[in-house]
């Protein structure tokens, strides 16, 4: 590629809309353009890295086995209706009517459409398993789109679905694609890190998702210091505390606290540490209300508590709620309550100790309070977010946390889809089965940003060799130079006849622009051809990752870099 001819419209100052690493340096380096909010351009640079990204998932993903098709965008309501995911995608959901008043979708995924395509089409046991994936574009009509690729409204997608036999076949596919988006990762140059999840509107009973480390990532994990153990904070389990604590024998205690309403607020004025407290929180559960307890310094986890209530439909009291059952806003209490509620605590709470809580009275808390004693539990349970420092559930290692990017995600889905769209096959004893199934997605154009955010520098991208748009620019320190431009047209078309990408920087610019267009760009390495080199007879090439700089003689620096590309 010749610099001239590229269509990359590179920027010196930082868009106003730009506010991460990637959403910055994509725009700046002219690999993508807005249109709309969450809706981009792949400029053509741009374009190359998301193909060296499909080009590693195909490999990897044929290599388990698996087959490419391509289903429709457009996805009729009546499949998503018999799975129920009609409703409850929400506003998400991209809805529109044909001309004859048919409903349809653009998919925001392909379950219910892959799904009743191998229902159709396989009968027997002899047809399985079966691994089929896409690589294309989604719909989600996201409440807030924001860090460019990250959270948009249209976005590329890699979605493979498994059908098997039984629960042991789903287990094997599901361990292949674990491998496989292993090396996946591995190859496009980024530090991934595998971690429990919750899976969310897909449903299933088992999730992994795949997480590039970065500080600007949107979900928190733990991981820990001992063991492969590690998962979003919202699924990490926790353990009940080995140690109890002995409780104080003073019964509980009346304190006046005035206009302290929150743990904040009670811990300083009593000289307390928030430990030292109960957060009671009263939620409204099918019209009902139930007290859930958590220390003061934790955080509640709605996705622990969901599933101990068996439903998703609850929300935390109103102040309207509350005043109608008797309590008084930020001095809700378990002990004596004004209505019997349920009562529903925390594991941390079960290892004794004395507490502040609410006293169900205006301006006024309780000390000395023993969980156990001065009230009933229903339930001691695993009920809050996992924080660093804590335990591992697996090894009882520290637990750290860090911050990630998902960039893929993997589900076991059994026959949750199966049933709901009737895809069976018959045995080999005649008999009629649900196809276990499983569902397999990455983000592409996430993953090209997430790599960004995990190689750059103040001067720009500092792109993996795998994906990069091209592993080599040489820049002529002045091109019209005869003697710089023989070299660097032969240099340029030896590397290109042994398969390598290269760009050519041609322009008649500064040699300044030139150096700081490449290093915006990304690109691994770059040779520059100038006077001072030449008299010497050699050529300097700068690795962009490094910073490392080394000479090599004019003749022979085409096998030179070919040498060096092909051992890294």
């Amino acid at each position: 590629m010749l610099m001239s001819q590229v269509f990359v419209p590179t920027l010196r100052e930082v868009p106003k809309e730009a506010e991460i690493p990637s959403h910055q340096l994509m725009l700046r380096a002219g690999l993508i353009r807005k249109n709309a909010g969450g809706i981009y351009t792949y400029l053509p640079l741009g374009l190359k890295v998301i193909q060296k990204i499909e080009a590693i998932i195909r490999e990897e993903l044929n290599a388990k086995g698996s087959q490419e098709l391509l289903m429709p965008i457009i996805q009729p309501a009546e499949l998503w209706e018999q799975t129920g995911r009609w409703e409850i995608y929400g506003d998400e959901m991209f809805r529109l009517t044909d001309r004859h008043g048919r409903r349809f979708c653009l998919g925001p995924t392909h379950e219910e459409l892959i799904t009743a395509l191998v229902g159709a089409e396989v009968s027997s046991y002899r047809q399985l398993p079966l691994r089929l994936y896409q690589i294309q574009n989604k719909y989600r009509d996201e409440i807030r789109p924001r860090f460019g690729l990250m959270r948009g409204r249209e976005f590329i997608m890699k979605d493979l679905y498994s059908f098997d036999r039984d629960e042991a076949g789903l287990e094997e596919s599901y361990q292949a694609m674990y491998e496989a988006y292993t090396r996946i990762f591995q190859r496009c140059g980024l530090e991934t890190r595998p971690v429990e999840a919750d899976p969310g509107a897909i449903g299933g009973n088992s999730t992994h998702e795949f997480m590039v480390i970065a500080e600007t990532g949107e979900a928190a994990i733990v991981y820990c210091t001992e063991c492969d153990y590690a998962a979003n904070v919202e699924k990490a389990e926790l353990l009940p505390p080995e140690e109890e604590v002995l409780p104080t024998e003073a019964l509980p205690e009346q304190v006046f606290t005035p206009d302290t309403k929150t743990i904040e607020e009670v811990a300083n004025f009593l000289g307390l540490p928030e430990s030292a407290t109960i957060k009671s929180l009263l939620y409204e559960v099918e019209g009902e209300p139930v007290m859930v307890l958590v220390r003061g310094d934790h955080i509640l986890n709605e996705f622990k508590l969901a599933a101990y209530l068996g439903t998703s439909t609850f929300r935390l009291a109103d102040d309207d709620f509350i005043t109608e059952n008797g309590f008084i806003t930020g001095y809700v209490g378990p002990v004596s309550p004004p209505k019997k509620v349920r009562v529903i605590a925390d594991y941390a709470l079960k290892s004794g100790g004395s507490y502040v809580v609410g006293a169900n009275k205006e301006d006024t808390h309780l000390k000395n309070v023993v969980p156990g004693r001065d009230f009933e539990v229903e339930a001691y349970l695993d009920l809050r977010q996992a924080q660093p420092g804590d335990l591992c559930p697996r090894c009882r290692g520290e637990l750290k946390g860090a911050r990630g990017i998902e960039v893929g995600q993997i589900f076991k889905l059994g026959t949750k889809y199966s049933e709901a769209l009737n895809a069976t096959y018959v045995d080999e004893e005649g008999n009629s089965n649900y196809i276990y199934m499983g569902c397999y997605g990455i983000g592409v154009g996430r993953t090209m940003a997430a790599a960004i955010e995990q190689n750059h520098d103040e001067n720009g991208i500092i792109w993996p060799l795998p994906i990069a748009p091209a592993q080599v620019i040489i820049v002529p320190v002045a091109y019209h130079d005869e003697q710089q431009k023989e070299i660097a047209d032969r240099l340029y078309h030896s590397l290109m006849a042994a398969g390598f990408e290269v760009i050519l920087d041609d322009r008649d610019e500064r040699p300044g622009v030139k150096f700081k267009d490449a290093d915006l760009i990304g690109i691994p390495y770059r040779v520059t051809v100038g006077p001072k080199g030449i008299k010497n007879g050699v050529l300097e090439l700068y690795e962009r990752k490094t910073g490392e700089i080394r000479e090599l003689p004019i003749e022979g620096a085409d096998r030179a870099i070919e040498s060096l590309l092909r051992s890294v």
